[in-house]
């Protein structure tokens, strides 16, 4: 098998699987990515056995064939050359040597027919969406999921369609994270499937502001989301998730509004001097007014103050400050409104005006 291409050719669909592959394998072919050539196309294949990651491009060539070559070490190449340069390559006796200018490197292969692609069989639900919704149902929640938590389902967001809603919801049993999308075309059932952290985060990457639809489709056990020409499969998650509408404040009898940058600002500097640990703030409300004060160790404070529309009783309440801002940063509108009770109780923040997302933090105790 001999190849011609472009550099560019080669790196961009490289660059858009790699993050699947793991640096330290079980099974050494996972180490390599699977090149497919057939069409005028090249197509890349990364998995790891729960997530697999397709992309395409286009390819001056009318050769058919495919291989497997270490992922990173391709990668390193590709990047070492000049942008547009030429590549050839040649595939023989297990064995693929790219030419480029004066540059010659001889990678190890292994047969292409090794290579463990992942089937999709059993869909359920087929939902298509515009890729700004997509991203911005992924980016507005997936902050939250937790992280090698050993409770499988709160490593993952769960995805759920409700009628006409598309909603997205990532906790990590301190916070919660919801964002939802009016569908065009209504379900009769709901649905709901648990995927995986680390397809969430492949996802984040490969979403773009493309005019491409989102094309989502849902199984019992897996689930594959096709953007252009780019394909990502995953398991899904094997567990109930929690019902987390119990966990959102339906009754607090007190509100907040605030301008939501300067209360980012606020936080940000008051978490200066905070835990570096445990990153405990406490906020301290009286009428018109909030303060939030931060201590160390160290025996130092952070104290700052701002106006906030606030009508009440005095209340001082304490939080992990990073679940605040992650929150705060995920609102993209001027005004942000916070709903809470007391010092023992979670809070709800939303963007005013705007009820397709929200976010609940618990406090904690300082």
């Amino acid at each position: 098998m001999e190849l011609n291409l472009r550099r560019e050719q080669l790196l961009l669909p490289l660059q858009a699987v790699i993050g699947v592959v793991e640096r330290r394998q079980t099974m050494p072919i996972l180490s390599n990515v699977l090149i497919e050539v057939e069409n005028g196309c090249i197509t890349l294949t990364a998995s790891d056995l729960t997530v697999e990651l397709r992309a395409s491009s286009e390819a001056d060539t009318e050769t058919t064939g495919s291989f497997t070559a270490s992922a990173r070490k391709l990668m390193d190449i590709c990047r070492s050359l000049d942008e547009n340069a030429p590549i050839q390559i040649r595939v023989e006796d297990g064995k693929a040597t790219l030419r480029s200018g004066r540059s010659r490197f001889i990678l190890a292969t292994l047969p292409a027919e090794e290579y463990p692609l992942m089937d999709f069989e059993d869909e359920n639900l087929d939902v298509r969406l515009d890729q700004p919704e997509f991203k911005k149902l992924l980016e507005k929640t997936h902050f939250a999921m937790a992280v090698q938590d050993i409770r499988a389902f709160l490593n993952g967001m769960l995805v759920e369609v409700d009628g006409e809603r598309l909603r997205c919801v990532a906790t990590d049993g301190h916070r919660l994270a919801l964002c939802e999308q009016i569908l065009e075309s209504p379900y009769d059932d709901k649905h709901q499937s648990i995927l995986p952290r680390k397809a969430i985060l492949e996802l984040t990457r490969t979403i773009t502001q493309d005019e491409a639809p989102v094309h989502l489709r849902l199984g019992k056990q897996q689930a594959r989301i096709e953007v252009g020409e780019r394909s990502l499969t995953t398991k899904l998650i094997n567990s109930t998730y929690p019902d987390y509408q119990r966990v959102i404040p339906r009754d607090s009898d007190k509100t907040i509004h605030a301008a939501t940058d300067e209360l980012k600002q606020t936080l940000s500097r008051a978490s200066i001097l905070s835990n570096e640990k445990y990153r405990g703030i406490r906020l301290r409300l009286s009428p018109g007014q909030l303060t939030a004060i931060a201590n160390n160790p160290e025996q130092e404070q952070a104290e700052d103050v701002m106006a906030v529309d606030y009508v009440g009783e005095e209340l001082e309440i304490g939080f992990n400050v990073n679940y605040l801002l992650d929150a705060l940063q995920a609102i993209d509108q001027d005004q942000v409104v916070i709903h809470l009770s007391d010092p023992n109780s979670s809070v709800l923040i939303q963007p005013e005006g705007d009820d397709t997302s929200l976010y609940v933090v618990m406090p904690m105790r300082l």
